[in-house]
């Protein structure tokens, strides 16, 4: 990915310091927003020199993990799974276009698609009582 990223929104699957390692080098001062599992705990250095993989365990303790959740925006990413299922919904799993450079410009033509759509707003509804 080009340019500069601000946060990092992953599941659980992403969990572990190669990844965090990785993210950190490519992409500078992001924000890694990853949640630990259930069973994980503060490595030793939690104290003296905490990780953010320390601090969120620290959260989850304290606050609890929907207390995290709010606090960290993680909620966030359920957001994005959800557009990405409407994207694959209305275009398909994969991209037409062989050619690289053309796979790039058809998707931007469908964010762009499905950001026009989501502009129009959603439907509402009405109760209607017969009488």
């Amino acid at each position: 990915m080009e340019g500069s990223v601000a946060t990092f929104l992953g599941d659980g699957a992403y969990d572990g310091a190669a990844t965090r390692q990785e993210i950190a080098v490519r992409y500078d001062g992001v924000e890694v927003i990853i949640p630990p599992p259930k069973t994980a705990v503060p490595s030793p250095e939690a104290e003296t020199a905490p990780t953010a993989r320390d601090r969120d365990i620290l959260a989850i303790e304290k606050h609890g993990r929907m207390g995290w959740q709010k606090q960290t925006g993680y909620g966030r990413r359920s957001r994005g799974e959800t557009l990405m299922g409407r994207y694959k919904q209305i275009f398909g799993t994969a991209l037409k276009s062989r050619d690289f450079e053309n796979q790039k410009t058809e998707a931007r033509i469908n964010v762009s698609v499905l950001n026009t759509m989501a502009a129009l707003g959603r439907a509402t509804f009405e109760r209607i009582i017969a009488t």
